[in-house]
């Protein structure tokens, strides 16, 4: 038995070994791997939305006797049944997040969005299963959370276990995270579009071209395997609607400030159930079982808040439940959600989100088509409005809203309300708070994702590096003849005024100039440039950062100041460019991107002598050829032959340890040297041929 089990462990360690190293081989080839890699992404996420599906299905009868149980059969269940189904819910779940993954807690979301801002898309591979067990078993057991947050946390950490098996960099690893959680939005909707956006406009926060590709291929292959084993049906059946009179834009444009305001309130509880909870010191499992126990009392009175609510939505959608339930209704379930996910439970915000929408919509739908009957539509078509305007007031993603609704309903006709009520609510919970219900986790915690990468680009660099030296100066008693003829001989349209040390003073700009041409005459001898300067000119210190010098463009709409060498001597050294800054950062995020691939290149040289880098360059390392040696890279020709370039030499030392060696000029080439190249493929296969 015992050599049995060597036997097996020693095949596994092999397999995996092999595995890896053709992997490493593959990777070399950037887009067939990465297209690969999103492919299965995109097949194991649509999986994971097959297996939370069935695992809800599972739970629901353990805990209730029956799968997909409804309304009337809750209400017809015994008062103790619902109370105690839902803690006893909570209590394993809070078990398996305290035992298993703490990630397990919560929406998941945010969970992920801090992976990718801390930890470059890291996330422990257990995640999945916590997550898929967990949460299957709190919506099955009652919860009131939905299925969808919980797909997504599962698709990303299948994409970064991927990312980590195939050892891949930070950028790769990212996008592999982000394919995974398209992929779960679109197995859970079947919606590809709105899974891809979702991902790059709340994940990434990037729509980049080179991110753009795989994270389509992610969703589309996901909803294939769901079709497969869910069948090709949308998440809601959803009736025909239209817009009945050009007056009913009217209602969706204040049904879009109420959706805002229901989105508002939403973040506000969920967050203040979280801090509660959070500040009271007892075991995760003690936390989610109360929780779970909260839930099944309200159950007892509201069954509708169990669960996803996917039947009540239904019920919405066609114009079935009376205004007073559905604002009712509201309420209810932000309570509940609150609770559910405030106390450590497991499951997502999207499907409450869809749910107060839906009601909120058709509940405004009713006094709507109540008050003007042959003028509006239904209270079904506002229950759909409402539900696109809440979710994207509540995640901050308009587009992808707007496009879950459309590939829902694959009905034109109700895109101009959506978009009108969908842009109203965005912008209108903007304006009561800034933070998503995504993002008030982060910051909470300090993390404040808006100002990752861009504004950390923005402090590395200060304004000297980036500052233009070449300016010219107008000293404060420059008669007023002169200062025509230096405006005149010049385009600039303003001018920096010193004094005889230097130091700054203010400004002239050229419409104050042309103002007194016309007094030219009289003032030529009385004006000079201290009478004309403007002395509330922004300026900034040279060893101050580029953030800071963003921040002064923005507050006084200005795209050019002056620079002084510091506050105290206010001597005027250059001035800064608005369109300087841009061009700084844009080549640092280059110069970042490039660094960090390169980086990644030269570590995997050490399983593959050669990799693919950019279209038609490579990146190598070769044995230093025989006629090179003793020879410097001052006369070699590497550059102008080859058009190469010698990055690395890996050089042994007396005790025959390796040493890594950045090269100069003057260096001189030795035998034994291993020399990283980068440079065109041929030219790089004519020098290993030398």
């Amino acid at each position: 038995m015992t050599k049995i089990t060597r036997f097996l462990k020693k095949l596994i360690v092999n397999g995996l070994r092999i595995s890896r190293t053709a992997a490493r081989k593959f990777k070399t080839t950037e887009h067939t791997f990465i297209v690969f890699v999103a492919v299965i992404i995109g097949i194991i996420g649509g999986l994971g939305a097959v297996g939370i599906y069935h695992g809800i299905r599972l739970f629901e009868k353990m805990f209730w006797g029956i799968a997909n149980p409804n309304i009337a059969y809750f209400t017809e269940t015994s008062w103790y049944i619902k109370i105690i189904m839902p803690t006893i819910a909570g209590f394993v779940v809070g078990l398996i997040i305290h035992l298993v993954a703490k990630e397990a807690k919560g929406h998941g979301v945010p969970e992920v969005m801090e992976a990718i801002a801390l930890r470059n898309g890291v996330i422990r591979k257990r995640v999945a299963t916590a997550k898929l067990i967990a949460s299957s078993l709190y919506i099955g057991g009652g919860g009131s959370v939905g299925r969808e947050g919980p797909v997504i946390q599962i698709g990303s950490a299948i994409g970064s276990a991927l990312g980590q098996f195939f050892q891949v960099n930070p950028q790769r690893m990212k996008t592999f995270v982000a394919c995974g959680a398209a992929a779960g939005i679109a197995a859970a909707f079947n919606a590809p579009i709105a899974g891809a956006l979702f991902s790059l406009e709340i994940i990434l926060g990037d729509f980049a071209l080179p991110k753009f590709s795989p994270i389509v291929i992610s969703p589309v292959a996901a909803t294939v395997v769901s079709h497969m084993f869910l069948g090709d049906h949308t998440a809601f059946q959803v009736p025909e609607y239209q817009l009945v009179s050009a007056f009913e834009l009217i209602p969706y444009a204040v049904l879009g400030i109420f959706s805002g305001l229901v989105a508002w309130l939403f973040i506000k509880t969920l967050h203040g159930s979280e801090e509660f909870f959070e500040r009271i010191k007892y075991p995760i499992y003690l936390k989610t079982m109360v929780g779970g126990l909260i839930i099944g009392i309200m159950g007892c009175f509201i069954p509708q808040i169990y669960g996803v609510g996917y039947d009540t939505m239904d019920s919405a959608l066609r114009g079935n439940l009376l205004g007073q339930t559905l604002l009712l209704l509201v309420f209810a379930k932000i309570i509940a959600t609150s609770i559910s996910l405030g106390s450590g439970g497991s499951g997502g915000i999207f499907a409450p989100s869809l749910f107060l929408g839906t009601s909120a919509g058709g509940a405004f739908g009713v006094l709507v088509h109540s008050l003007f009957p042959e003028i509006s539509a239904s209270p079904g078509a506002y229950a759909l409005v409402g539900m696109g305007a809440v979710v994207a007031a509540t995640t901050h993603a308009p587009l992808t809203a707007t496009l879950i609704i459309f590939e829902m309903t694959n009905d034109y006709s109700i895109i101009l309300p959506l978009l009108i009520s969908v842009t109203i609510a965005t912008i209108f919970r903007g304006k009561l708070m800034r933070e998503s219900i995504y993002t008030i986790k982060l910051v909470s915690k300090g993390i404040d994702i808006f100002r990752g990468r861009d504004a950390n680009v923005l402090r590395a660099v200060c304004v000297q590096s980036v500052m233009d030296k070449k300016i010219e100066l107008m000293p404060e008693h420059t008669a007023f003849k002169d200062i025509i003829n230096q405006t005149l001989g010049t385009r600039l349209r303003h001018f920096w005024v010193v004094n005889k040390n230097r130091q700054f003073i203010g400004a002239i700009s050229l419409p104050s100039v042309r103002q007194i041409l016309q007094e030219e005459e009289f003032l030529q001898d009385l004006v000079v440039a201290h009478d004309l300067v403007d002395t509330e000119v922004p300026i900034i210190a040279a060893d101050a950062t580029l953030a800071e010098a963003m921040q002064i463009f923005g507050r006084y709409d200005v795209d050019l100041i002056p620079v002084i060498k510091d506050m105290q001597s206010r001597k005027l050294i250059g001035q800064l460019r608005l369109r300087d800054v841009i061009e700084a950062y844009n080549n640092e995020i280059h110069r970042a991107d490039v660094t960090t691939e390169l980086a990644h290149s030269v570590k995997l040289l050490e399983q593959t002598k050669t990799i693919d880098f950019i279209d038609g360059y490579a990146l190598a390392e070769i044995k230093c050829p025989q006629k090179f040696v003793g020879k410097s890279l001052r006369v070699l020709p590497f550059r102008q032959e080859y058009k190469t370039q010698v990055i690395l030499i890996k050089r042994k030392d007396a005790g025959k340890n390796e040493e890594a060696i950045v090269p100069t000029s003057v260096d001189e080439l030795q035998a034994e040297d291993q020399l990283v190249l980068v440079g065109p493929e041929k030219k790089i296969d004519e020098l290993k041929n030398l």
